[in-house]
């Protein structure tokens, strides 16, 4: 799931579009919403198993009851093979279609989240406006067998395995998640509209941090690091910092996600960001859902070689 689709994007070695004709057949149009989901395949070769090995997880789960159902659908993608899902915030737009995503898988499975995702929160817009925002369930969930894991520190998924020595990058083979991140930049504002609510004193607070942001990494053998990010409200700066500090890996292979750059607030640190990225020199940059057109279309600009359009549907192989 992402914000848009375009459905005459030709396909490349790195991104593999899907068909828009099926047995002559034009296929329905796939549903496009403010909202980020993505299913992530690793695949390995065990030298101590002497076998492949392939793990699936599930990245967040969009905006609607069933926008990302209806696209698994759609696109042939079976949701009851994931091994785990990761929540990367507690927003409505990463967390809306998961209780349909847990009907439809109807088995025990592992929900990872920082402990903040669960938070009663509010936005109060410049003039004064409220809203209340939507908070995850987790007694509807642990209902529809929700296994949730609150990880407020990097942790790895599979969830099975441990490090002797407690060094990142033993875990040759895994998906690192990164929980919290520091935030070292001083452009990356975090969600300024943000409060949390305090129940026992009625009273709401600032929350600008979003400090449950968390990231996704992976590191690929002699090709550096992949990094997925739902919304980047730790800022995509600080989590390329990030990623590259707990590693031990300098090298950015690819960077795709949601930047959160679009919008009046945040506008003003498209420049940085993008020059950032930049010195950074990603092979691919592909931004997604709340980067917003003004960002994009710096990137394109800046790095025309490295970006890779986003589009719901595609499948993003590094």
């Amino acid at each position: 799931m992402d914000n848009i689709t375009d459905r005459l994007l030709t396909s490349s070695a790195q991104a593999e579009r899907p068909p828009m004709v099926k047995e002559e057949k034009f296929l329905p149009p796939p549903i496009a919403e403010h909202g980020f989901s993505a299913v992530i395949e690793i695949h390995y070769h065990d030298h101590k198993m002497k076998k492949k090995i392939s793990n699936r997880f599930l990245f967040d789960t969009g905006v609607s009851e069933n926008g990302i159902i209806f696209n698994a659908d759609l696109f042939g993608v079976d949701l009851t093979n994931i091994e785990a899902i990761i929540l990367s915030h507690g927003h409505l737009d990463h967390f809306a279609g998961l209780l349909s995503v847990m009907k439809r898988i109807s088995r025990p499975l592992k929900v990872v989240a920082h402990p903040d995702a669960f938070l009663k929160r509010w936005l109060i817009f410049p003039d004064g406006t409220k809203a209340k925002m939507p908070v995850l369930d987790e007694i509807e969930l642990k209902s529809h067998g929700a296994l949730i894991e609150k990880r407020r520190n990097a942790s790895y998924l599979p969830l099975d395995n441990h490090a002797s020595d407690g060094k990142y990058n033993d875990y040759r083979h895994r998906l690192l998640v990164t929980g919290e991140i520091p935030r070292m930049t001083t452009f990356e504002k975090g969600f300024p509209l943000q409060y949390l609510e305090i129940p026992e004193r009625n009273e709401l607070v600032p929350d600008p941090l979003v400090n449950d942001d968390q990231a996704i990494i992976v590191n690929i053998k002699e090709k550096g690091l992949v990094i997925i990010t739902g919304c980047a409200h730790a800022g995509i700066i600080n989590t390329i910092k990030y990623a590259k500090d707990i590693t031990g890996v300098n090298k950015i292979y690819a960077i795709i996600g949601g930047f959160h750059l679009t919008g009046s607030l945040y506008e003003g640190s498209i420049e940085q960001t993008v020059q950032e990225i930049q010195s950074e020199k990603p092979n691919y940059i592909v931004p997604c859902h709340c980067t917003g057109w003004k960002a994009v279309n710096r990137i394109i600009q800046t790095m025309p070689e490295e970006f890779l359009q986003s589009s719901v549907g595609t499948i993003f192989n590094f």
